[in-house]
């Protein structure tokens, strides 16, 4: 049985999600961003008992196959651009690997994404890109070149072209700030 799970977006939620299903008595066979394979849950354990647990750790179950579908595609694009964990082809472009991800054509996945999230797949990717390059100004380890690079811009003009649009300052303003204005994954990318 798989259960579909929002605000998953690192490691240790991967660990605090199969713990917990396990402190139920649940065996787990797998757990992944945003989904948990699990085994049929035991008795006297309720899908209602996994979500109250879930939310208390600031999780959410899915149910229903719309929200699923979004959370596979905000899971796609966090793990293309912060876990460094690319299943996509250098060759095939988002859209593409998108679509062959959650099986829908990409007009359907946009339409439903920007309606029910309030904002665009591509706005969703450029707050993702934006909030990576902020953890790798941080660190203060790599050039903007560099970064630029890593993220698949063209050119880190046009990084430093879209940072200031997004955060209201250059690359190195952020940097001398050192990181004021970082926010969490499953926040990022929401209308304000």
């Amino acid at each position: 049985m798989k259960l579909f799970i929002k605000h998953m977006v690192c490691d240790r939620c991967k660990r605090v999600v199969r713990q917990e299903l396990e402190a139920l008595g649940i065996q787990v066979n797998r757990v992944t961003l945003g989904e948990a394979d699990v085994e049929m849950l035991p008795k006297g354990v309720t899908l209602q008992h996994v979500r109250q647990v879930l939310e208390a750790n600031g999780f959410d179950l899915l149910d229903d196959r719309r929200s699923i579908v979004i959370e596979q595609v905000k899971t796609s694009i966090i793990n293309e651009i912060h876990h460094d964990r690319r299943e996509r082809p250098v060759h095939q472009n988002l859209s593409e690997y998108l679509s062959q991800k959650t099986g829908y054509d990409y007009s359907y996945l946009s339409h439903l994404f920007s309606t029910s999230e309030g904002i665009t797949i591509e706005k969703f990717v450029i707050a993702q890109k934006i909030e990576k390059v902020k953890e790798y100004l941080n660190y203060d380890e790599l050039t903007l070149s560099e970064i630029a690079w890593r993220l698949g811009y063209s050119s880190s003009q046009h990084l430093s072209n879209q940072f200031r649009q997004v955060v209201g300052m250059t690359p190195g303003q952020f940097r001398k700030e050192a990181g004021s204005q970082r926010v969490a994954l499953d926040v990022v990318g929401k209308p304000k």
